[in-house]
């Protein structure tokens, strides 16, 4: 494969800033296109977690670990790469702090600690006494809990705008409020993106946009089952820190996993770093409809207040939603389309865009600009064209 001189990226989220901050490094001319504004989507709507603790042994996990250490690097680098009074990326090496309220809840936990810990992740099942030195608000009415050390969390859209500002200062252009609207083809490959502002020739263009990523690509003329998948969270006033990691119950790493259409509720509490609490999460499959509804607020505080009791007397200042990229076998679409030469992907990636995204730029970037698919260990998982996703592309669409 020749590597190419210039790379149209499209999509701003986080995916698409650190796609484009890779490529630019390498010397690669890139442009980044978007609609709206940088991490104006579901980058913005997401709590920035960095996870490990939600995942089964596979190759997402292994993804995860990869991008954790990108993410304990890219900070360093990025110090580097920016002014001196550029904003900090709020990194924060919490942890995370997984708990169960059933006898049937502790067995699930145990046993996916135990596969997890197989694969080398730390997972440290942990006693009452250890519970309360890292959660004294926590319900005393658990049956398990197991600590994920390794998990953390950063702030979203400063990530996002760190790495766009990274990704210029290596010579990339970002173009905002510029809609994509279809190719340019040369006999059947592609040699650009038709946009609001005039056609950009490429020897690629990455779709990195997110849950519109299906709609984009249909432009391009190709299907992509990428859905969208509402969550809301609800974010309390500031308040001496009480919560002091990621915690969740057990249920949670279950909702993630689901095919259902309809709502998923399971209780997802973290403080912030501007002393907020954010109470997740939801998950239900109802196009881009936006309505932000009191059933879910209700089952979300409700599911919250069974891990930290203290929050009933804690105002809520304000709630808000978003929609994650889902794809019908939970894994994400990195990679180059065999329906269209010079079209990519890198999508998908529900509700752990953030934390996965550094690594997607490396598995990626490994293909467009180095080596053919399979070079990279974990290119092969996240192929378009896997198992597990070739029923859903309804076949050729060119």
């Amino acid at each position: 494969m020749v590597a190419p001189d210039r790379v149209v990226v499209v999509g701003a989220g986080i995916v698409g800033a650190a796609i484009a901050r890779a490529l630019a490094r390498a010397g690669v001319a890139v442009t980044v296109v978007d609609r709206g504004a940088s991490a104006g989507g579901a980058s913005a709507s997401g709590e920035g977690n960095l996870l490990v603790s939600d995942k089964e042994p596979g190759a997402e996990l292994a993804l995860a670990r990869r991008s954790l250490a990108s993410w304990s690097r890219v900070e360093d680098e990025l110090r580097d790469e920016l002014p001196a009074d550029f904003p900090g990326l709020e990194l924060e090496r919490k942890g995370g702090l997984v708990v169960a309220t059933t006898e049937a809840g502790a067995a699930a936990l145990h046993e996916l600690a135990d596969a997890q810990r197989a694969v080398g992740v730390r997972a440290e099942a942990v006693g009452d006494d250890r519970v309360r030195e890292l959660e004294p608000d926590l319900t005393p009415h658990r049956t398990a809990a197991v600590f994920y050390p390794e998990d953390m969390q950063v702030q979203p859209v400063v990530a996002t705008e760190a790495l766009l500002a990274a990704a210029r200062r290596h010579g990339a252009r970002v173009l905002q409020g510029v809609e994509v609207t279809g190719p340019v083809l040369d006999r059947g490959r592609l040699v650009g993106a038709a946009t609001t502002a005039g056609a950009l020739p490429a020897d690629a263009v990455v779709l990195a946009a997110g849950p519109w990523s299906g709609a984009v690509a249909a432009r391009f003329g190709v299907v992509l089952p990428v859905a969208p998948r509402r969550g809301t969270v609800l974010v309390t006033s500031r308040m001496p820190q009480r919560v002091r990691h990621k915690v969740y119950d057990a249920d949670y790493v279950g909702a993630v996993g689901s095919d259902a259409a309809d709502l998923q509720v399971s209780g997802v509490v973290e403080s912030t770093a501007a002393g907020t609490v954010l109470i997740g999460s939801s998950r239900e499959r109802r196009g881009f409809d936006e309505r932000i509804e009191a059933g879910v607020l209700a089952a979300l505080a409700a599911k919250a207040l069974l891990l930290f009791p203290f929050l009933a007397d804690v105002q809520v200042m304000r709630a808000y939603g978003g929609f994650r990229p889902f794809v019908p076998d939970h894994l994400p679409v990195i990679g180059p389309d065999h329906r269209l030469p010079g079209l990519w992907h890198a999508t998908g990636h529900e509700g752990a865009g953030i934390g996965l995204s550094l690594a997607t730029a490396e598995v990626l970037c490994g293909q467009v600009v180095r080596d053919g698919p399979g070079e990279d260990p974990l290119a092969a998982a996240f192929r378009l064209d896997r198992p597990t996703l070739l029923p859903h592309l309804g076949g050729a669409a060119r």
